[in-house]
């Protein structure tokens, strides 16, 4: 009932009294019907507007706080069935009857069937066994961060980073990952980016995890130690174009036109923080003109980057023109705040070793790497039908007939 009227409080329109409110009864609902000795102003309505913002980030911190627990007891349940070895202990049917009980005492509460508290026990195998290999100490120290010692516990502390994360989240990951730092990189990427479970689906299939930081560069040797692991870890070795149809003989422009025309979705497979400038970017060199394939700023890295597209496999020459436009875009667009320009070449194919080489010699910092899984544009559906093609038929007798019967007609 106090939670109620507070709440009716906050969110009324009419001006809320300072001294006194008389409260009317109607049935169950609760009603303001009058109010007096109000001095209304500019600093009442800001305060009030504070409350109501303090309050939604209440409810919010309990939402957070509910999911907190929640998946604390889901991990500490987990916990209890791998430790105690119930099905050993109680036979093969216990994980049901522990659900039936359960149930039977909270019959209104979701989350306790027998397949969650399976997947309770899949959750906390998962990671058990892991966060106690003396080789993935880094890992472990990332998950909670700070040391701990797990050896002397029967169950394993529930990660706080956890509780950030939705329970069907935590199930996906497990299922598609295999290692303890893939899983922690995707529970890391969900909290930063805000994943949505099926954002999050749609990367574990892709393994992004595995095409993080991989372009082959020249970043460490260009670039200052921290900012070239950043930069690194915002390219990919190969990037999916599986969002755009092209002709079996596409070119380079039809590649970048593609991309243009879906280039939210080309921002999604490039990563958070890019932001697209324009496609064939103008640059005036001694007073020649000169065009940028595609033209990107990343709003965490404070940089310019040009991406070069290549529909054929990777040439040394490539480079040689990246590096060129890397340079020239520091010298005419980069301002007083920004760090140096990166390129990225994205090309169909490469070789590592001719890759490498065309590197030397070259001072500004390159990534290169490579895309696949174009959509091959179907040549049957470009084709005119069986029913297009007799109806085109019959439109060209009736124009022969017609140009027939006209040429008649002149000879009379």
């Amino acid at each position: 009932m106090i939670i109620q009227e507070f709440e009716l409080l906050l969110y009324t329109k009419t001006a809320v009294p300072c001294d006194f409110i008389k409260i009317a009864q109607m049935g169950k609902k609760s009603m303001i019907v009058n109010s007096h000795d109000m001095t209304w102003d500019t600093e009442y309505t800001l305060w009030v507007e504070d409350l109501k913002q303090s309050y939604r980030t209440a409810q919010a911190n309990a939402i957070l706080k509910t999911n907190f627990e929640k998946l604390k007891w889901y991990w500490n349940t987990g916990g209890e069935l791998v430790t105690r070895k119930a099905e050993e202990r109680w036979g093969a049917g216990v994980v049901e009857q522990v659900s039936l009980d359960l149930q039977a005492e909270f019959p209104n509460s979701k989350g306790l069937s027998a397949d969650n508290l399976w997947a309770m026990k899949r959750w906390y195998s998962f990671y058990a066994n892991k966060i106690r290999d003396e080789k993935l100490v880094r890992s472990v120290q990332e998950l909670y961060n700070a040391g701990i010692q797990t050896e002397k516990v029967d169950i394993a502390p529930f990660p706080d980073i956890f509780g950030l994360v939705p329970w069907g989240h935590h199930l996906d990951i497990i299922r598609l990952t295999d290692t303890l730092p893939e899983a922690i990189f995707y529970i890391k990427q969900t909290i930063q980016e805000g994943w949505k479970r099926p954002v999050l689906q749609r990367y574990l299939k892709a393994r992004l995890y595995d095409k993080q930081g991989g372009a082959i560069s020249n970043f460490k040797e260009q670039l200052p130690a921290k900012q070239a692991e950043l930069v690194q870890e915002i390219t990919k070795e190969n990037y999916d174009f599986g969002f755009v149809e092209l002709p079996v003989d596409y070119t380079e422009l039809n590649l970048e036109l593609a991309l243009e025309k879906h280039i939210s979705r080309f921002l999604m497979e490039l990563g958070n923080g890019f932001a697209f400038i324009g496609r064939q970017k103008e640059i005036i060199v001694d007073g020649v003109s000169r065009r940028i394939d595609m033209l990107f700023y990343h709003v965490r890295l404070h940089c310019y980057i040009v991406v070069e597209l290549k529909a054929v496999r990777f040439e040394p020459e490539f480079a040689g023109k990246l590096n060129f436009y890397v340079n020239a875009v520091n010298d005419i667009l980069r301002g007083e705040g920004d760090n140096p320009t990166i390129g990225l070449l994205i090309c169909s194919d490469m070789k590592q070793t001719e890759v490498r080489y065309s590197f030397k010699g070259l001072s500004t910092p390159i990534g290169v790497a490579t895309y696949d899984n174009v959509q091959i544009a179907n040549i049957e559906r470009e084709l005119p039908s069986v029913e297009q093609l007799q109806q085109k038929i019959k439109q060209l007798e009736m124009q022969l007939n017609e140009r027939k019967t006209n040429d008649w007609q002149k000879q009379e």
